[in-house]
């Protein structure tokens, strides 16, 4: 056994195990949570990509936990496919941290179930058995619960109470499914799973699709599918604006790659193809997804709840291209899911570092931003632009593959639907930049630093009586906030209070647009990653 090898388990075990580091020194030293985290995260950005660099030129990594057979034991599998997640989750996890150091709840906890969640995370991008995954999913699910909980008012605990349920309905449908694979083969392993599921849907078909049946449905609530999505929206809008940029770019995002493992590692190309009717109903619970979540989407006045009804669709877009069983298709859909993490981190991230600077939450109070702060306004344009899928960015290279694996398949309608999308993210997409650049803000919609921001210290207060001032002094007209700049400048450069905004919040912004429009360019690269090693192995 090599120590790359042993680096696998590690990847799941150091982020839990470290998980109760912050507790242990909370009981005799405070703000210890975020230096752990820091550090533990950024270990395993290391060891992602020592790993995957392996992967790419030497094959797949695996690693039997207790050196038990695949038949009995649980095995630990990192290949072209899951490494890019597993690079994905580390990455982000280490960059949001940087916008949890002043943007988010900074309690010892916070950070404990940040770690945790970051392990269950890696646990479903490693994972090499369908019963292990359901565990790792109730990890994920439990420290998510937590975290969206973590808000200060109560419609926080609301939104994590419904998820909460929803989520443990999804999970207890997955594991039935789950249940009736493991009665029709007798194995749990997804190498092993793959191997003789051919045989036991010749012996027992019903039993084999009617376990499908209850993880598709399973998955569906998971990843917010249309109409089982209404966990979705009230999670990412009343979570913290520290926590809601993780989840929205890693939780459903692990949850689609794991639907897609499980569909082309597992079940395999010829059970979805075989099986009456199976690709179009994936196809048609995909599509209908895009459209409901787009169309709802556009009349949300709420930013944060805009961009949550938007991942309904995105993540509609990944169901339908795995629904259709081509190359290109989930080339397109692997693509889709790196570029909607970024996108989605970097679009929340900035909501974040407007609310905070300014209390704007509304479409109509982002009128005038671009003139007070263009920095934040230019990143949200560009991740905008990704979103919309204009090229070059990783959300047209992403939609671009699906349309043609759609052609391949011949299902035009699924061309046309993503079409239809495009128009409609452009529709609420440019709301957003029409209100931040051709639209004078007025003292009511103009966005205000909030009151703890402007009165937290005696230095803000000076800032607070300038802001006021310069309030008092330009009502009615262009000037309206330029005490306000000063005051949210001034706070950006105090860093020991929640309500402030640190260069790191703004390093992550930044970062999250380049990368999704750098990612637009890098389509072919990633392609190249998953073929011809794990294309060919699934497809052919």
């Amino acid at each position: 056994m090599s120590s790359v090898d042993l680096l696998l388990p590690l990847l799941v075990a150091v982020p839990m195990l470290l998980s109760t580091v912050p507790i242990i020194l909370g009981l005799r030293f405070d703000r210890t949570g975020w230096s752990v985290a820091a550090l533990t995260t950024t270990a395993l950005v290391a060891a992602t990509t020592t790993l995957a660099s392996v992967v790419y030129t030497d094959g797949v990594v695996t690693h039997r936990l207790g050196g038990w057979s695949p038949a009995y034991g649980i095995e630990l599998v990192l290949d072209e496919f899951s490494a890019l997640i597993a690079v994905l989750v580390a990455v982000t996890a280490a960059g949001v941290l940087a916008y949890t150091r002043v943007g988010g709840p900074r309690g010892n906890t916070f950070y404990s179930g940040y770690l945790l969640l970051t392990g269950g995370l890696l646990g479903i991008s490693v994972t090499g058995d369908v019963f292990n995954l359901f565990v790792f999913l109730e990890i994920v699910g439990l420290a998510t619960y937590a975290m969206i909980a973590s808000g200060d008012g109560p419609e926080s605990a609301v939104a994590a109470l419904k998820y909460l349920i929803l989520g443990t309905v999804g999970a207890s449908m997955y594991l039935i499914g789950v249940g009736l694979i493991f009665m029709a083969t007798g194995t749990l392993n997804m190498g092993v799973l793959a191997e003789v599921l051919p045989a036991a849907v010749e012996r027992d078909p019903t039993l084999v699709r009617a376990g499908f049946a209850f993880i598709f449905v399973g998955f569906s609530m998971k990843v917010a599918q249309w109409p089982l999505h209404t966990w979705q929206p009230d999670a990412y809008q009343h979570a913290p604006d520290g926590v809601t940029p993780v989840i929205a770019a890693l939780v459903s995002t692990a949850y689609a790659y794991a639907f897609g493992r499980l569909l082309y590692s597992v079940f395999g190309p010829e059970f979805l193809t075989s099986t009456p009717y199976l690709t179009e109903l994936v196809v048609t619970v995909g599509c209908v997804s895009v459209v409901a979540g787009s169309v709802l989407a556009v009349i949300q006045t709420d930013v944060k709840r805009m961009f949550a009804f938007s991942s309904v669709s995105q993540f509609g877009l990944i169901v339908a291209a795995y629904g259709l069983v081509t190359e290109s298709a989930f080339i397109g859909a692997t693509i889709h899911l790196v570029g909607h993490a970024v996108i989605k981190a970097g679009l929340f991230a900035a909501a974040g570092v407007i609310a905070i600077c300014y209390d704007a939450r509304t479409v109509d109070e982002y009128a005038g931003l671009a003139d007070e702060h263009p920095i934040v306004a230019g990143t949200m344009a560009l991740l905008l632009v990704s979103l919309i899928g204009i090229p070059p960015s990783a959300g047209f290279v992403g939609k671009w593959y699906i349309a043609l694996g759609a052609v391949e398949a011949q299902l035009w309608p699924v061309a046309i639907v993503i079409l239809f999308s495009t128009l409609l993210t452009l529709a609420y997409s440019a709301r957003l930049l029409e209100k931040m650049y051709f639209t004078p803000a007025t003292p009511l919609e103009a966005p205000h630093v909030p009151e703890s921001v402007a009165t937290d210290g005696g230095e803000n207060e000076d800032n607070a009586e300038t802001a006021a001032g310069a309030d008092a002094a330009n009502d009615g007209d262009d000037g309206t906030r330029d005490g306000t700049e000063t005051a949210a400048l001034d706070a950006t450069a105090t860093n020991g209070d929640r309500n402030t905004v640190s260069y790191g919040m703004l390093a992550l912004v930044v970062a999250s647009a380049l990368l999704a429009i750098s990612l637009g360019f890098a389509g072919g690269f990633l392609a190249g990653l998953l073929d011809p090693s794990f294309i060919t192995e699934v497809f052919n």
